[in-house]
């Protein structure tokens, strides 16, 4: 549980978003920005205005995907028996019509703060105004007075975000560590040699007993990996020759002169004359040789000695991604791995653990130890996001934009949930059920298909009446186990209608149809897209076939 009174609040805030000249509560919107909207620092920073003259305006927010516009005001109370009355409330609402037009924009941004100014025309609030929804968003580390609370039943477009709230919706994005017992090495007739960075890091590098080191804590659950870039992998390559060389005893005392050694994270690393103890620990590279090594105990002998860098600092510390990310190199690093350690990454499986316990398991790293439940990688979502939510189907065969240079668009947002998630790999599951009612079986068969058909059932609840809930509250469609396989009854009737569509169109290009080329077609996609969105509302207009939410309200009305 977060502890949200002051000024315990301020220990909450990352160093990097504190600074002398920035308000407390510029800073704690920054944080509500990152932790709650999801958001990376530097996007969450831009968002926020920390100048004097900002005309009540703390930040603001531009969601392109559902065109919502959000202005902030963050308050913090520094007593926790203090509310939030209908006063500042009222003045809010004053703020919030600076925002009324394309002409009152002009002016808030002629007459602002430089910082207030610049954001507005950097978000280009002028031309969006008139077509997105205005929202305001008052946040504080208390709750309402009776009185704030009867004004906001007067105003529709302003949300408060206080005490209660922040508690109730808050998702870690740290890892629940586990503790390891102290274990110490035996380096008796050995050199060890130190390397001190300062008087609280220091490195230790000794040829290590592998008989000792399968003995940490922590190597059967994983959790000796927590912050590893991967889990065991299995039969790669290079462990299947680890543990070929393990199992043939006349090479173990070779095994440091071919081996690149491991890196052991410790809070705790203490050197005597002939051992080494070390406590709070976890290995951040060797993930593989130790899962290899501890899969072969019972072939372990004394000779096969293990080249071992301890490491004395926190865990929790920055460092620690640092030293993770510049010291795996063997298997083959990808840029998923890397951002297995991500607080993005880390929240959203939270989150999953949260609200989808032993119905599905988001994975985050290759490898790793998985929860109960169907599995969904972080890869997958990202496609599947990238096809429903950023409308680029044809582009998901490169999937290393999920975590590079797309990263930012498609995870860094507020509406980025487990609960968006499930819903996407739903209408994916509907799609793929349908994959063998699709003639040309080539086409079918072909990854990228799968996506295209995700954005096409996107393109089409564009046009039904619950399309803004659908997007903004998945969790009426997904969260509960009956309404998500209504919502999969529905998505099958439009992917069916879809799939005939898509039948009728392959088919007119004969045998020799280019696919492949097709597919990744931005406008040949686009086209076909709209072709099959126009005669899908056709049907509809005949009364031929419902809409999604004629169907979902008929699912009510049956149960």
């Amino acid at each position: 549980m977060i502890n949200l009174d002051y000024p315990q609040l301020l220990d909450q805030f990352d160093r990097e978003i504190r600074a002398p000249n920035r308000s407390e509560s510029a800073s704690f919107l920054i944080w509500y920005l990152q932790k709650y909207y999801r958001l990376d620092v530097l996007e969450a920073t831009d968002a926020v205005c920390d100048q004097t003259n900002d005309r009540g305006v703390d930040g603001i927010f531009v969601n392109d995907n559902d065109k919502t516009i959000t202005v902030f005001q963050s308050k913090i109370s520094q007593s926790k028996d203090k509310g939030i009355g209908d006063k500042p409330l009222r003045e809010f609402a004053g703020t919030l019509t600076q925002f009324a037009s394309t002409v009152a924009v002009n002016n808030l941004a002629n007459v602002a703060a430089p910082q207030l100014s610049k954001l507005i025309k950097r978000l280009d609030l002028a031309a969006k105004i008139a077509t997105y929804e205005l929202r305001g968003e008052f946040l504080s580390n208390v709750n309402l007075y009776p009185n704030g609370t009867e004004f906001l039943k007067t105003t529709s477009n302003i949300r408060f975000v206080g005490n209660r709230v922040l508690k109730t919706t808050y998702i870690s994005d740290e890892r629940d560590l586990p503790v390891h017992k102290a274990v110490a090495f035996d380096t008796l007739g050995f050199n060890v040699t130190e390397y001190a960075v300062d008087a609280n890091v220091k490195a230790v590098i000794a040829p290590v007993k592998a008989t000792e080191l399968v003995r940490m804590e922590g190597i059967a659950n994983q959790s000796l990996f927590a912050f590893n870039v991967r889990g065991p992998l299995g039969g790669t390559g290079v462990n299947k020759k680890i543990r070929a060389s393990v199992q043939d005893k006349t090479l173990h005392k070779f095994f440091p002169l071919f081996h690149n050694g491991i890196t052991v994270v410790a809070g705790q690393v203490d050197v005597t004359e002939g051992s080494i103890t070390v406590s709070d620990y976890f290995v951040v590279n060797g993930c593989q040789s130790l899962s290899a090594l501890y899969a072969d105990a019972d072939v372990l002998t004394d000779d096969l000695r293990v080249l071992t860098k301890f490491i004395r600092l926190e865990p929790t510390s920055p460092w620690v991604k640092k030293v993770t990310e510049f010291s795996n190199t063997q298997n083959g690093v990808r840029e998923r791995d890397f951002m297995a350690n991500d607080s993005t990454q880390v929240r959203l499986q939270n989150e999953f653990r949260k609200l989808y316990a032993e119905e599905y398991a988001f994975e985050i790293k290759r490898g790793d130890a998985r929860d109960p439940g169907r599995l969904i990688s972080n890869e997958i979502a990202g496609l599947l996001l990238m096809a429903f939510d950023l409308k680029e189907p044809w582009a998901t065969h490169r999937k290393y934009q999920v975590f590079d240079d797309k990263y930012s668009q498609i995870f860094g947002r507020p509406e980025v949930t487990a609960d968006r998630i499930v819903m996407c790999q739903v209408i994916f599951d509907a799609v793929v059920e349908a994959l063998p009612a699709i003639k040309n079986q080539l086409v079918a068969k072909y990854a990228l298909t799968r996506y295209a058909l995700v954005y096409m059932v996107r393109n089409i609840l564009e046009a039904d009446k619950m399309f803004y809930e659908i997007t903004t509250n998945p969790q009426t469609f997904v969260r509960d186990p009956n309404d998500r396989e209504r919502f999969l009854s529905c998505i099958r009737g439009i992917v069916g209608d879809v799939v005939e569509d898509l039948n009728s169109e392959v088919e007119e290009y004969g045998e020799d149809f280019d696919y492949r080329d097709k597919m990744r077609d931005e406008k040949w996609v686009k086209d076909l897209t709209k072709t099959i969105v126009t005669d899908h509302a056709k049907l509809i207009r005949r009364g031929k076939i419902q809409t999604f939410s004629e169907e979902w309200e008929k699912g009510s009305k049956a149960t």
